[in-house]
């Protein structure tokens, strides 16, 4: 292994035993825990249901039709040229300045998407919009996904590649034993991907599991962005969720990719 891959994998695994373990900020969650626990108790089932179902339905509309009004956001085949380029760059120097090159564009997609999915929560929320939005505001998850993926050489058609998706935004948004497990999930999923391995992928059962984790995650900011006036707190409910996703799936996606480079320096 060369120095700087050694460097970069523990910089990596630094970053996300950081975010696999994070811990809350005591004085915020003993303000904030109390009023989120009351509304969520006024939220009634039939809604809890229906929210995870407009979940279900939002991902299997995305996969089904939505990447090629994904794919009309931005441009891919740049993306994926940009790709190219970086990488035999760095194939050709591996070292701190060809790697941040190619962290650059990936932080730039993080940065941008974060950002619009703000502004869109904040009108959407303003004007009372609750439901009908999901299917957007899961279409911006997956553009975000979707470019730091193409930014280090992974495509999104596949079953496969869905899962890895899937079971990545789910420990994203998990907390803690069932982070863990689920981050391991990712890992092992990601390594079988790229070693070609055989594997049974049951799509609809790991969009199910996906969109129940999301929704409960969302539930308490979607049930307040319904309501007009203070609707407007929807979108920053919506930018947290959005930067923590990004913030996952770049370390996951790096971290794949920096582990075929060693595969192929050996």
């Amino acid at each position: 292994m060369s120095k700087e891959l050694s460097r970069q994998f523990k910089r990596l695994n630094k970053k996300e035993e950081k975010i696999l373990n994070k811990k809350e900020n005591k004085l915020i969650k003993s303000k904030v825990t109390p009023v989120m626990d009351k509304v969520q108790d006024k939220i009634p089932e039939k809604l809890k249901e229906t929210l995870e179902s407009a979940f279900f339905k939002g991902f299997q509309l995305v996969f089904e039709k939505g990447n090629i009004v994904i794919e009309k956001t931005y441009n891919k085949d740049r993306l994926m040229s940009d790709y190219e380029v970086n990488n035999y760059i760095l194939d050709k120097n591996m070292n701190r300045k060809s790697i941040n090159k190619l962290d650059k564009y990936a932080r730039d997609s993080k940065r941008l998407n974060t950002s619009s999915s703000f502004i869109e929560g904040s009108v959407l929320g303003f004007f009372g919009v609750g439901l009908p939005d999901i299917p957007i505001f899961i279409g911006v998850i997956m553009k975000t996904i979707y470019e730091i993926a193409l930014n280090y050489g992974y495509k999104y058609d596949s079953d496969e590649e869905k899962a890895f998706i899937l079971k990545l935004i789910a420990a994203a948004m998990s907390e803690g034993e069932e982070k863990l497990r689920l981050n391991d999930e990712v890992s092992m999923l990601g390594d079988s991907i790229d070693k070609n391995l055989e594997m049974n992928i049951d799509l609809d059962l790991m969009v199910k599991d996906t969109a129940k984790t999301l929704s409960d995650a969302l539930l308490v900011g979607k049930f307040i962005q319904g309501i007009p006036l203070i609707g407007a707190l929807g979108g920053t409910i919506n930018y947290t969720i959005i930067k923590k996703i990004a913030k996952y799936a770049e370390v996951k996606y790096k971290k794949r990719y920096l582990a075929n480079k060693l595969i192929m320096n050996k």
